[in-house]
């Protein structure tokens, strides 16, 4: 089966001629000589977005992501790959009503006064319908293509055949844990495809952001949800990508481009749950400038320990101190520990003194993620797949942000958060933060600790000579006093705590 799914791929690349996008000069010569029969009218760009389309929605979403790079590709590729963002051939309205109807067990038009036949969006791995519920509010109504499991299933197939490949013919396979980033891609299209766990990241994510003046996120219409079926509050707004659009309007264009990084940043180090599929085609801007976000499938989510190593990541490029980050990479485990400090030290200045030599809103942090990538292998640094999703959403981010103002400066729009969130965390307010927290949990263990000490040393005791067991409860009683004095200062530190207004 993947054996024919890579014959189709290959064959839809010289039906479309993608070999000339990455062949030229003699090869290039060589191919097209041997298809001599293909009559290539259409521009690359659009045979590469129809490519895309004709292989199916991991692809789609592959060319979703390059069309928000804007800074990395020409013009006319990066035109034409954004129509993927909302230009999906829609499946049949037939099928959405026997979807629904299969659904709510009984026709759709007992469930909604109105409901449009024509999809209002048409991605990937689902359509949106707008429609009206019984009591007058407006709705979206995304419904999941029949039968997307299936062709998933398929490519996901494809991707780890791709992935042992790699292992295989490239030297830095292994290094790279391709199977594993497979793996962390396949658990997010999992949930894509269940829209009842989308509908609950929907809700999350505006809980998170209930009072926010910069980020808006329907509301769920739980009643008529199921996992084929997610139904929400409809949004109005301008999509982001209409720039001049929003400047009629009188949106601030550079003050939207920093409240999207600020938004990005308040996600991951605030929250450590993200919205990891920031293409345009997901974002709406209110006629006020706050931002709407829309369709939940793919989110991340990050550990403390993560977020904690990734704002000592970024603090220290920002203050170019490449020592801390070789450190902080160590430290992490994402570099070995028998990584010579000294050593990839300088190999991370090397690459990021010439990018720093520019002034800031010039710098690309794509780029520097690209070259401190082809330094790794000197090291043997291992592709983390829980940051992948963030590391993609953060590239989608700053082509968002210089698509709407060219002088964007991530870096200073990006670092006094950063900073407020160190001290924050890492700071005398964090300890006391997590004090506070941790003030019930000391409550109930702390006036068992004598006894399970006494417990553990009896249980010792007994596994050694009669002539030790005297010494063992002297050193019993000791520690019961010393602990019994660390619980009681604690006690009045929680106590204090839990007072303070």
């Amino acid at each position: 089966m993947h054996f024919f799914r890579l014959l189709r791929i290959i064959a839809v690349s010289i039906r479309y001629g993608l070999d000339e996008l990455l062949l030229s000069g003699g090869r290039g010569d060589f191919v097209r000589a041997l298809f001599f029969w293909r009559a290539l009218d259409q521009p690359r760009a659009v045979r590469l977005r129809s490519a895309l389309e004709a292989l199916g929605p991991i692809f789609v979403k592959f060319g979703q992501v390059l069309s928000t790079r804007r800074d990395l590709l020409p013009p006319d590729i990066a035109e034409e790959l954004a129509k993927l963002q909302d230009q999906v051939p829609p499946f049949p309205a037939a099928d959405v009503m026997a979807i629904l109807q299969r659904v709510y067990r009984r026709p759709a038009a007992e469930v909604f006064t109105e409901l449009a036949a024509e999809p209002v969006a048409s991605a990937s791995v689902a359509q949106v319908h707008l429609a009206r519920l019984p009591d007058g509010s407006e709705v979206a109504v995304k419904v999941l293509r029949p039968g997307i499991a299936r062709v998933i299933a398929g490519d996901l197939a494809l991707l780890h055949a791709g992935a042992t490949l790699i292992e295989w013919l490239w030297a830095d396979g292994r290094r790279l844990r391709p199977h594993e980033v497979v793996d962390e891609f396949a658990k997010h299209l999992e949930v894509e495809l269940d829209l009842l766990r989308e509908a609950s990241n929907a809700s999350l994510l505006r809980r998170n952001f209930r009072d926010s003046p910069l980020l808006l996120v329907p509301r769920v219409h739980w009643d008529y949800c199921s996992s084929e079926v997610m139904v929400m509050e409809r949004m109005h707004g301008t999509p982001v990508s209409q720039v001049d659009a929003l400047r009629a309007q009188g949106v601030d264009i550079p003050r939207l481009a920093r409240s999207g990084v600020e938004i990005f940043f308040a996600q991951v180090f605030r929250d450590g749950f993200f919205h990891a599929d920031m293409h345009p085609g997901n974002i709406l801007v209110t006629p006020d400038g706050r931002y709407v976000a829309l369709d939940f499938g793919i989110m991340g989510t990050l550990t403390e320990i993560d977020k904690n190593y990734l704002a000592q990541n970024f603090l220290a490029f920002f203050r170019r101190d490449y020592r801390r980050v070789a450190e902080v990479h160590i430290e992490s485990g994402w570099a070995p520990k028998e990584t010579r400090l000294d050593d990839f030290e300088s190999a991370i200045r090397a690459v990021c003194e010439p990018i720093f030599a520019r002034p800031l809103k010039e710098i690309s942090f794509g780029r520097l993620l690209l070259r401190l990538f082809q330094t790794s292998r000197r090291f043997n640094i291992r592709v983390q797949p829980q940051l992948v999703l963030l590391q993609k959403t953060l590239l989608n981010i700053e082509g968002l942000g210089r698509d709407l103002d060219p002088d964007l400066d991530l870096w200073q729009t990006a670092q006094p958060y950063l900073e407020r969130w160190m001290s924050e965390q890492v700071g005398w307010r964090g300890l006391v933060e997590r004090i506070r927290q941790e003030a019930p949990y000391w409550s109930t263990i702390l006036p068992q600790l004598p006894r399970l000490l006494h417990q553990a040393l009896t249980e010792q005791a007994r596994a050694r000579p009669e002539a030790e067991t005297a010494v063992l409860l002297r050193e019993a009683r000791r520690r019961n006093r010393l602990l019994a004095a660390i619980a009681a200062l604690l006690a009045v530190i929680a106590a204090a705590l839990l007072l303070r207004p």
